[in-house]
């Protein structure tokens, strides 16, 4: 059975609202949510406020490494913005509230576009590893739906125009190669073995994590611009000819950052202005 935390959206919406304007910080027009190893754009903001997840009583912290567990307010060329470095997973035992109640309270604390991010399984096997992958659909094979998907059910993809247009643009941009395909999510903890991985080619998936379809489809469901990112760290299983490790994506996350934040910086302002 998925365990529960203590609070709701709504409490985790006062707790950083109350702890963003204690300390100053202007409320955010973008969010964006760092996946594993790819937590360092969020220590180049500007003007930056750290919030740790331990000072918010609603908001529980993620037990795996390359997930900081705080959220960092500041500007990206001139936006308000709010990273949540770290997320919580349905295999660390929580469920799809828990693992939703940070996208769902952004809303209330002034959000109007959230860019999703994570570390995913290549299931491409001519692409390179580190590479970066607007996600332009999902699959979610996790079993579970967010709370507010029972009422709202059929509303389709989650991931906007607005997004994907600011994405192209930003690649364009700054000469980021960004490719762009359908991500499957999966429960894990365990990765994929290469059996899954050649079912998953076959639905027409270019990447697979465990985390991203969830809060993705919240974000969407509370009025929020979505648009989602996947480094792909590694090859999936039977792709790749070594023996997958988590400490691995983490690094490759890393050695694409800079990539990765230019990709980001470049795209946060014309998300921005368009959801205005």
């Amino acid at each position: 059975m998925s365990a529960t935390f203590e609070g709701t959206a709504e409490s985790l919406a006062d707790e950083l609202g109350a702890a963003l304007d204690g300390a100053g910080a202007p409320r955010p027009e973008v969010a964006l949510v760092l996946g594993s190893g790819l937590g360092a754009l969020a220590d180049t903001l500007e003007n930056a406020h750290a919030v740790p997840f331990t000072g918010l009583p609603s908001m529980p912290a993620s037990t795996i490494p390359g997930h900081a567990g705080r959220f960092v307010a500041g500007l990206i060329g001139g936006v308000p913005v709010i990273c949540q470095q770290g997320r919580v997973h349905l295999y660390e035992g929580w469920s799809a509230e828990v693992v939703t109640r940070a996208v769902r309270a952004l809303p209330a604390i002034g959000a109007q576009a959230l860019i999703l991010t994570n570390a995913a399984g290549g299931l491409v096997p001519d692409w390179p590893a580190p590479c970066l992958m607007r996600i332009d659909d999902h699959v979610n094979m996790q079993g579970t739906s967010p709370p507010m998907a029972r009422e709202r059910a059929g509303v389709g993809s989650p991931y906007g125009r607005l997004c994907a247009e600011a994405l192209r643009a930003a690649a364009e941009e700054t000469g980021v190669a960004l490719r762009e395909g359908v991500y499957v999510g999966l429960t894990g903890p365990s990765y994929e073995s290469p059996a899954e991985i050649r079912m998953l080619q076959g639905l027409g998936a270019h990447a697979v994590g465990m985390s991203t379809v969830l809060e993705a489809v919240a974000g969407m469901l509370g009025g929020l611009e979505v648009g989602a990112v996947s480094c792909i760290t590694n090859p999936g299983a039977g792709i790749a000819a070594a023996p997958l490790d988590h400490g691995e994506v983490v690094e490759a996350g890393k050695a694409i950052s800079q990539d990765f934040g230019a990709l980001l910086r470049a795209a946060v302002p014309r998300v921005a202005h368009g959801a205005r």
